[in-house]
């Protein structure tokens, strides 16, 4: 597996640096949600998700994005655009379509 070297861009967020990226999850480094803060997509209520779902409208990676939430049935927060129940709706569709 290669590994590449990252550090991140956003001086106010000195505490998660990314030492190493995993092959295949370069993507995450191109994600508009990186370095926001993790609670603005692991919303408690509805209107936080919309807001959420607005920042990954407009994200270059949302589709790598979603599928990586799909792929690892990531349960919590939204990803890709999707909330908790739509990727369950997902998830249900793709298994009756196998």
């Amino acid at each position: 597996m290669q590994k590449q070297s990252v550090t991140n861009s956003n001086a106010d967020v000195t505490s998660s640096t990314v030492e190493t990226m995993p092959e295949g999850m370069e993507w995450m480094l191109d994600a508009k949600c990186r370095g926001a803060a993790a609670i603005e997509f692991f919303p408690s209520d509805g209107s936080g998700v919309e807001r959420a779902m607005r920042v990954c409208a407009t994200c270059s990676v949302q589709s790598e994005c979603l599928e990586y939430a799909l792929e690892h049935r990531i349960e919590h927060g939204v990803w890709g655009g999707a909330s908790e129940r739509e990727r369950r709706r997902i998830l249900k569709r793709r298994a009756a379509t196998v």
